[in-house]
């Protein structure tokens, strides 16, 4: 049985979170174009024998979007303070940490941030910031399109995103998922409509991670910081096709490392839930 919470977490912002079952905290984070309702499997199998936090993040779903003032509102770093907060007033001062997607980016700037708070953290289909931007290169780099749009000044992105947002944001549900069955039609609309909500708190999040985000990377790079926790990370194949080494990429951050690629499409805690599940609990059996 899965409750509903809202959770202040900043001054005017809170996350909306669905928590249920009992037992040693983990928490579930979202990715794009999606809420909390993508780990509806995954959470619901989990929730056997552990407590089970899957919020909003900040700007996204039935959470807070604060106005982006200045760089840090939809920073990494602001987004996992979020997070430990949340748990923190659930009653968990140390947890373990699963993201997919923008959810592990802000996982990962957790782990670095509140080494003393995740206990494990799990990753689903990212590269860290820096790896990320690094590895676009060329004509490659067109996959990614939307993280060059969205890292534009505000005004035109968000404008040329509002106009057609059904369009674009589900343009990657279609394109990313292997087996379309997997998010049926009643919960794409629930994605689409949170997307519609939400579109300038979304871009301020991906333009985050075109500036603050990577000088916080950058800054962890030179001080030699790691991840000090087991670290699970699942991954589609991406860096064979792109010329890369995800595993040495993902290895570099953290050194305690198991790296699983899979066959499944990215947004695979709906497309294939038990892998997911079992790679979780194999994580935190370590």
């Amino acid at each position: 049985m899965f409750e509903t919470h809202k959770v202040s977490v900043d001054d005017g912002v809170e996350l909306f979170a669905s928590v249920g079952g009992s037992g040693r905290p983990i928490v579930l984070l979202h990715g794009f174009p999606q809420t909390h309702l993508m780990w509806r499997h995954v959470a619901a199998d989990l929730a056997a024998d552990h407590t089970v936090i899957c919020p909003d993040l900040r700007g996204y779903g039935a959470s807070g979007k604060p106005a982006a003032d200045g760089p840090s509102v939809y920073s990494k770093r602001t987004m996992a303070r979020d997070v430990v907060r949340l748990a923190g007033a659930l009653g968990f001062e140390r947890f373990a940490l699963a993201g997919h997607d923008r959810g592990a980016l802000v996982a990962v700037r957790a782990g670095l941030d509140h080494p003393e708070a995740v206990t494990h953290l799990a990753s689903l289909d990212v590269l860290p910031t820096l790896d990320m931007w690094d590895v676009m290169r060329g004509e490659s780099a067109a996959v990614g399109f939307h993280l060059y749009l969205m890292a534009q000044p505000p005004g035109l992105p968000e404008r040329m995103i509002e106009a057609s947002a059904d369009d674009f944001f589900g343009y990657f549900l279609d394109l990313w998922t292997r087996d379309p069955e997997a998010i049926p039609a009643d919960v794409r609309e629930r994605y689409l409509a949170a997307c519609r909500a939400a579109v300038p708190s979304i871009v301020a999040d991906y333009r985050a991670s075109a500036g603050i985000d990577l000088e916080h990377d950058r800054a962890d790079r030179a001080a030699g910081r790691t991840l000090s926790m087991p670290v699970t990370v699942l991954q589609q194949d991406w860096g064979a096709q792109l010329g890369f080494d995800a595993a040495a990429r993902w290895r570099a951050w953290a050194p305690d490392l198991d790296h699983r690629p899979v066959s499944c499409g990215h947004f695979m805690a709906e497309e294939d839930p038990a892998l997911v599940t079992k790679a979780l609990r194999d994580l935190l059996a370590r």
